[in-house]
């Protein structure tokens, strides 16, 4: 399953936020992912450069995919603690 959102964090993805993206997807039982960015890997999450406003495709795989992504999407939208 996958679905488009928008990263409204004012310094995208910096190490605070994308520490709390891969931690949220630890708690799934989903692939660790074979796009550009693997969402249980801080580093990975850094590496794709997320800047406020740009939009990214969040995908989930494996048993408890479709909670993982309405959870993940969720927590992006929230603004991933800031």
């Amino acid at each position: 399953v996958s679905e488009k959102v928008r990263v409204n964090n004012p310094s995208g993805l910096h190490l605070r936020p994308a520490g709390i993206l891969c931690k949220e997807a630890m708690k799934y039982n989903i692939s660790d992912g074979q796009g550009s960015a693997n969402a249980k890997s801080v580093l990975s999450v850094l590496g794709a450069c997320v800047k406020c406003g740009d939009e990214i495709t969040i995908f989930c795989e494996g048993e408890d995919e479709t909670e993982a992504l309405r959870n993940l999407v969720t927590v992006i939208n929230n603004g991933l603690g800031e």
